[in-house]
């Protein structure tokens, strides 16, 4: 990969892993574009980056999740874990089929109606609560988000609205519900390198550059989504995830 294609990744993955248009998906076609095939190193780097943006945007959050691992929040955290692994876990084998991208139009319009479902089923929604209730209907939901071209944010978010949640605490623990599947993903990718014994040939330069986009723009996107949480208007999303899944059919 060239140095400009590692800084368009990075911008990418920044952008599109928090933002509600999925950052796989995103992924996938631009590699059909460049031509270029994944690299698990690459992505290993950009995960850690999007990473450290969560860590730092919601850093109060996360410094009272490691200061009482057994409050009542963290609970609502393992509770949503455990069926996003589960429903990960049982899917697994058709994420192959995903990634080479047959699925890819049919899983933008799924995020896209989703979005568009939970503006119109929130306008006058007033509960100030997310409850286990929420935390384990967004744990389902993130578990398909395995799929490229279904946001995890965006469909995490939605079903947590749907659902009745509260908007501030509904984007804040979906940010928080990505830290450790984002761990867990880096580690599958890590032991893929050993087992295929996979040789790392990447510019050095290419991917520190790749590494601060991811960051930067991450730590915007994740501040953005908070915001537009708050007025739930996701419908211009909706609109560009529809002309995404049109141009997917063609690339």
């Amino acid at each position: 990969m060239t140095i400009l294609i590692l800084i368009v990744l990075g911008f990418v993955q920044g952008l599109t892993e928090f933002l509600p248009v999925s950052s796989s998906g995103h992924l996938v076609l631009l590699s059909r574009v460049f031509g270029v095939n994944d690299s698990l190193f690459v992505s290993i780097i950009l995960h850690v980056a999007t990473l450290l943006a969560v860590l730092v945007v919601l850093r109060k959050e996360v410094f009272q999740l490691l200061r009482h691992p057994f409050s009542t929040e963290a609970m609502k955290l393992y509770l949503a874990t455990i069926p996003t692994c589960i429903i990960a876990l049982l899917i697994m084998p058709l994420i192959n089929t995903a990634f080479e991208g047959a699925l890819l139009p049919v899983c933008f319009l799924i995020s896209a109606g989703l979005l568009l479902f939970s503006d119109y089923k929130t306008k006058k929604q007033t509960n100030d609560s997310l409850t286990f209730k929420h935390a384990f209907i967004m744990g389902i939901v993130q578990g398909f988000a395995i799929f490229p071209g279904i946001s995890r944010s965006g469909s995490t978010i939605a079903s947590g609205l749907i659902a009745g949640a509260s908007r501030e605490k509904t984007a804040k623990f979906s940010f928080l519900m990505s830290i450790p599947i984002i761990l867990l993903s880096m580690l599958l990718e890590i032991i893929k390198i050993f087992v295929y014994k996979q040789t790392i040939e990447v510019d050095i330069l290419g991917v520190i550059l790749a590494f601060i986009m991811a960051f930067v723009i991450g730590i915007i996107s994740i501040k953005f989504m908070l915001k537009i949480t708050q007025k739930s208007k996701f419908k211009l999303f909706s609109i560009y995830l529809v002309v995404i899944a049109l141009v997917s059919m063609f690339i």
